[in-house]
């Protein structure tokens, strides 16, 4: 569904992600974990069209979507999860799912099956969303980002900032919608939970991929247990 190759970033005169090479199949979740700094974001902003300064290849259904409106790429079914999810604090959890939903031809349905996903926010539908706790706040993220009915659902560090019981809360239902079959692409520097309920993962360091793997190989490797699990 994704494929990336050869890709190049930069920051001004700055180049900042190197050669980056990987791909995401339909009904994966694939994660790229990696230290602050790695370049995870800046990759993905590359591939939303939030950053053009670029040079490589980046496929979507097998089309180049490189250089492209964001705008556009969430209309082919592209959705991202921001790492600061950028709700609209002082409208009503209701309203901030709605506004993810522009141009679905069911968005009640859509709502409904969020809702099951997370009962909290249909509890919550008519609060502000700036008085959410952050795990909330994180749940509203996803489920407006859902609302568009993504064929790929792109989560920027969904466990920034959350407790462990939060971030536990955000994995699995993350988990439960690769089982339902949406395609994910997480990053993340939770590398644990981010490898306990992936397929594959890349481990991307200073902006170039360093190591590959499924996710039970990346668990058992020696470098990753020192490196990210304190073993």
């Amino acid at each position: 569904m994704l494929s990336v190759s050869s890709l190049n970033v930069f920051h001004g005169n700055l180049q900042v992600v190197w050669d980056l090479s990987f791909h995401v199949n339909k009904g994966e979740i694939v994660t790229m974990i990696g230290p602050n700094g790695a370049g995870k974001t800046t990759t993905v902003e590359t591939i939303i069209g939030l950053n053009r300064k670029a040079t490589g290849s980046v496929l979507f259904d097998g089309k180049p979507i490189l250089g492209h409106h964001p705008n556009e790429l969430f209309s082919k079914g592209l959705a991202l999860v921001p790492e600061k999810r950028e709700i609209f604090p002082s409208m009503p959890v209701i309203e901030n799912l709605r506004l993810g939903g522009t141009g679905n031809q069911d968005p009640d349905a859509t709502l409904a099956r969020i809702f099951r996903l997370f009962p909290v926010l249909q509890e919550r539908e008519r609060q502000e969303a700036g008085t959410l706790s952050g795990g909330e706040q994180q749940m509203l993220a996803i489920g407006r980002a859902l609302m568009s009915e993504p064929r790929l659902l792109i989560l920027d560090e969904p466990s920034t900032g959350l407790s462990p019981l939060l971030t536990g809360q955000v994995f699995r239902s993350l988990e439960q919608l690769g089982r339902e079959g949406m395609t994910i692409l997480l990053l993340e520097q939770n590398v644990r939970n981010a490898l306990a309920m992936c397929d594959r993962g890349y481990v991307l360091e200073n902006g170039r991929i360093v190591q590959e793997g499924t996710s039970k190989e990346l668990l058992q490797d020696t470098r990753i247990q020192k490196a990210y699990l304190g073993f």
